[in-house]
């Protein structure tokens, strides 16, 4: 099983790309998801974020304000390497047992939706194959700003953290425009989708590891004779 990073910039519309690759039966994984999970009343990392913020940053009901400290983190880039350095760790563990499953089932490949991707760099060594998501810089703005009924200057703010979209797009195998029409998204989905389904590189990868399982698994057979031995000369 091969992985697919699955990146872009904030609502450039990686959703919606990725509710296509679902569609064809491949199983996507989304960080944000799990980024909502980890950060849940009692988790370690809940813990962690009341010690370094304090209580104004929850709810009443003990929830995570993600507004609030959205509005804290994005402003103060300290603050924001802080903030990831506690919840990063919890994500990428998740994220890697969720592909180990995944792996199980027998997918030749699957998607990661993450959206720091290059920013962190931290599953750049993981992945087959990269697709960006782009779209025009003020659509951008104005999907933010209906989505999280942000100001001009909040969403501005948001985008702005993250790195370019053309940075992005040059270090990506594919890039999806989601510019236009859902239909035009799709259809260029579809096509990658297609590329994707053609390649044998998850055939390299299961034998390697099906060799490492038959070498650990004559070293425990070998090993265990060995242990007998002694016992059966005497």
């Amino acid at each position: 099983m091969f992985i697919v990073g699955l990146t872009g910039g904030i609502a450039t519309g990686k959703s919606s790309v990725g509710a296509v690759f679902r569609e064809f039966g491949i199983p996507v994984i989304e960080a944000d998801v799990i980024a909502r999970k980890v950060v849940e009343p009692g988790k370690p990392a809940w813990h962690k974020i009341k010690e370094e913020f304090g209580s104004e940053v929850f709810l009443e009901n003990g929830h995570l304000n993600r507004a609030k400290l959205g509005d804290i983190i994005f402003d103060n880039i300290e603050k924001r390497r802080k903030l990831n350095a506690i919840t990063h760790p919890h994500i990428y563990r998740e994220l890697c047992w969720q592909a180990f499953k995944h792996f199980l089932q027998g997918h030749p490949f699957i998607v990661m939706d993450l959206p720091l991707l290059f920013e962190t760099g931290h599953m750049l060594n993981y992945l087959y194959k990269i697709i960006v998501v782009t779209c025009e810089e003020d659509l951008q703005l104005q999907r933010l700003m209906e989505r999280s009924e942000f100001s001009e200057a909040k969403a501005k703010v948001r985008i702005e953290a993250q790195m370019s979209l053309d940075k992005k797009a040059n270090m990506a195998n594919f890039v999806i425009e989601n510019s236009g029409s859902e239909r035009d998204t799709r259809e260029q989905t579809v096509k990658v989708i297609n590329v994707l389904r053609c390649s044998r590189h998850y055939w390299k990868l299961r034998l390697l590891v099906g060799f490492c399982c038959t070498m650990l698994l004559a070293g425990a057979y070998w090993l265990k004779n060995r242990l007998k031995s002694p016992a059966t000369s005497s």
